[in-house]
């Protein structure tokens, strides 16, 4: 009999909303909870932990990249960076922890070693926004990546909230690091494309 090519799914269709709304929103809540808890720890020993991010090009700043992302420089630059955390985080975990820890590592690496290999010498580069940044190219791009129609309307709400942000990849102010912002976006883009690959319907053959 001859074959006939078919399509099938292994995983459940990927969503835009978590299924668990309570539970995304507590680890999310949790983890921005951490780089409070992180900021805190940083001021009552004098802003030695904020010495501890990405010091390019040099050997003993490569562990920056581990730590970078949890890492502020004052409350002011925290704050900045709550509600996108708060907001972006929460969408990244619309398909599970598993898949958000995968999108979350490829983002953080990316960025992290991307920032060491092409930041300013004689910087410390820190901050969450390589997160923001990866987080919200990954939630532009995926939708666009996987023809799923509520995750494009998705990424074009978020893009006229926030698409602004994307300028901060650019080369601008001295105390910035657009490297960062750079990298932790190309990450990004690379974690939507891996998971839209991945969700591609697989083809069989039925005789």
């Amino acid at each position: 009999m001859p074959a006939v090519p078919t399509t099938s799914r292994s995983r459940t269709p990927a969503g835009v909303f978590p299924a668990n709304p309570g539970q995304a929103g507590m680890i999310i809540a949790a983890f921005t909870g951490l780089l409070y808890l992180t900021g805190a720890a940083d001021m009552v020993l004098g802003g030695a932990l904020s010495r501890e991010g990405i010091r390019p090009r040099q050997l003993d700043g490569l562990d920056g990249v581990l730590w970078a992302p949890l890492l502020h420089a004052g409350w002011q630059h925290l704050v900045a960076n709550t509600i996108p955390v708060l907001v972006l985080g929460f969408f990244v975990l619309a398909n599970g922890v598993g898949q958000f820890l995968a999108v979350t590592a490829t983002v953080w690496l990316v960025g992290g070693v991307g920032t060491w290999l092409t930041g300013t010498p004689g910087t410390v580069n820190l901050g969450a926004s390589v997160l923001v940044l990866g987080w919200l190219m990954f939630l532009l791009c995926r939708g666009f990546f996987s023809d799923r129609t509520g995750q494009i309307v998705l990424a074009v709400v978020l893009f006229a909230f926030w698409g602004g942000m994307l300028w901060r990849v650019l080369p601008g102010h001295i105390a910035i690091s657009w490297q960062g912002h750079l990298f932790g976006a190309l990450g990004g883009l690379l974690a939507g494309w891996l998971v839209a690959r991945a969700d591609r319907p697989v083809r069989t053959s039925v005789s």
